[in-house]
């Protein structure tokens, strides 16, 4: 049968509590508010627009079948009546078997209970457990990683039900262990259990070192919570990749000058500590021991784009000509390689955080990783709002960290930041700095030893290192984003991981000029990330850019 008439099929054979159940489980996955879903046709071509349900994937009207026990109507319909691939998240689960469990009597005491929390509208008779829900989640009190008030309430009302909870969150210190296995996210047997294992106390590290330009110390891996190996394989990779970076984009003299200053540096710090050696043939680094992030979701996650084009209402910052087209490719490729887009436009800097932390309360459970993309002029370890206000991008990451964002713990968290710095008006010229300047070129690095958190699987993709500048061509876009978005759509079939696609994005880069040959630019991207971030090659064709 076709796959629509069964959709069909199934949405008649479905009470409307049962549809109101399927939203609310739907719930992390809709574009909009749950309760806007009116039939069991609306809620299935919403998923079916977002790409969560087709003939080729029925795994999620399987799943949310067994999970509202109609067992029956998947036979009839002639699915099976298991599922290998979970997409709902257990915190979802365990709300809705909840609900199932109290009684009218249990909902009305729960109702009582809050009367100074919610608003009297939500409290009324005809307001069901999981509205209820859903509004203390709206209300921030109540969340996956925050259930003290609803353990509470449980307490009150229905103490026999405190032993699902406890359920829960006895899974969820299992899910939270680096080396535990996750629920529908298969972690690899074949790698070392201790490159599972997130060192606590370990520094940044970062991918690169651009030789003669304040090169970034290698002993800042704190060894003393790594294990011997573990730790030099992975000072041995940043050496690596350190020494493999294009630097076309330097005169020869330069080039040698530096690197052998860069080098000195690097090797300095050889006889700091005793317990971390930098390998001498970094140029055989086996990378055959890294593990690989999970990418088994249906939904590769978000993808954050904040493009900040209007800066009218900001003193010496212009338009930024050009930055639409960045943000069409980035659009076209991550949603091409299964991400949730989400563009903000023109933010000013209060609302850029606050788009942040809001990404952060979300539930990223049946997510593979995230990625936030900031379009806009910039200073030295900040990028500007349009109203002006700098925003450290610190700040933007900590809110998606794994303390706030439990549910990204173990994640890979991926930002690239196209911006500038400088305080004058721009030149008018067709390829231009992107930002005001002094000169015909400014300096559009940030630095980003000041930026990288030291929290585990974050990237930090930046379009050029400290003193070079980032450029901007009115029609095609910027160098970098155009290149990255390019080199993924090239290299992600071929299997390639992101550090990979990164130094290639160097390399061209690093090979671009201006008509006047004189204007240079250098990537810089910084990690710490421990594992590599390989995205499935998407069964459907690349995008034209």
């Amino acid at each position: 049968m076709d796959f629509q008439k069964l959709l069909l099929e199934a949405g008649k054979a479905l009470s409307k509590g049962e549809v109101k159940a399927l939203a609310f489980l739907c719930t992390d996955l809709l574009v909009r508010n749950p309760t806007s879903v009116d039939s069991a046709s609306d809620l299935f071509s919403r998923l079916a627009d977002q790409d969560y349900l087709s003939a080729e994937r029925p795994h999620l009207l399987i799943e949310l079948l067994l999970i509202i026990q109609r067992r029956r109507l998947l036979r009839e319909l002639g699915f099976p009546d298991q599922v290998s691939t979970t997409i709902i998240s257990p915190y979802r689960k365990l709300l809705y078997n909840l609900s199932e469990e109290l009684t009218d009597d249990d909902l009305k005491d729960m109702k009582f209970l809050l009367n100074k929390q919610l608003p009297r509208k939500k409290l009324e008779e005809n307001v069901t457990t999981l509205e209820v829900f859903l509004e203390m989640e709206h209300m921030d009190l109540i969340s996956d990683t925050d259930l003290d008030l609803l353990r509470t309430l449980i307490q009150q009302v229905c103490p026999m039900l405190i032993e699902k909870i406890n359920r829960f969150k006895a899974q969820q210190g299992l899910r939270s262990n680096p080396i535990a296995q996750e629920t529908g996210r298969p972690r690899s047997v074949t790698y070392p259990s201790v490159l599972e294992q997130v060192p606590k106390s370990r520094d940044r590290t970062f991918s690169n070192e651009i030789p003669g330009f304040q090169p970034l110390p290698l002993s800042s891996i704190n060894s003393s919570n790594i294990s011997m190996d573990f730790a030099r394989e992975l000072r041995g990779r940043v050496e690596s990749e350190a020494m493999s970076f294009g630097m076309s984009g330097l005169s020869t003299e330069t080039s040698s000058s530096a690197s052998s200053k860069g080098h000195q540096e690097m090797f300095s710090q050889e006889n700091e500590t005793s317990s971390v050696k930098v390998l001498s043939q970094t140029a055989n680094t086996n990378t055959e021991d890294l593990g690989t992030y999970p990418m088994t979701s249906a939904k590769r996650g978000i993808c954050l784009i904040v493009n900040n084009y209007d800066f009218s209402g900001a003193k010496n910052l212009q338009k930024r000509e050009g930055t639409n087209i960045d943000e069409e490719c980035l659009q076209k490729v991550f949603r091409w390689l299964g991400f949730e887009i989400q563009i903000q436009k023109d933010c000013p800097g209060e609302e850029m955080l606050s788009v942040m932390k809001e990404v952060g309360r979300r539930n990223h459970g049946q997510m593979d990783c995230l990625v936030c993309c900031f379009l806009s002029h910039g200073q030295e370890g900040g990028v500007y709002g349009v109203d002006g206000n700098l925003v450290e991008i610190r700040k933007l990451m900590d809110a998606v960290n794994g303390v706030n964002c439990s549910s990204l713990a173990e994640k890979p968290k991926l930002f690239f930041i196209q911006a500038c710095q400088g305080n004058n008006e721009q030149k008018a010229v067709y390829i231009e700095s992107d930002g005001p300047a002094r000169t015909h070129v400014c300096c559009d690095a940030i630095e980003t030893r000041e930026s990288i958190p030291s929290d585990a699987d974050f990237l930090l993709g930046m379009a050029t290192v400290p003193a070079f500048v980032s450029f901007r061509e009115r029609k095609n876009g910027t160098w970098f984003i155009q290149s990255l978005c390019q080199n993924l759509v090239q290299m992600v079939p071929r299997g390639c991981d992101l550090v990979s696609i990164l130094t290639k994005v160097n390399a061209d880069v690093s090979r671009k000029t201006d008509s006047t040959g004189m204007k240079k630019q250098m990537p810089q991207p910084a990690f710490t990330l421990t594992k590599k971030v390989v995205f499935p090659d998407p069964s459907h064709p690349p995008p034209n850019l």
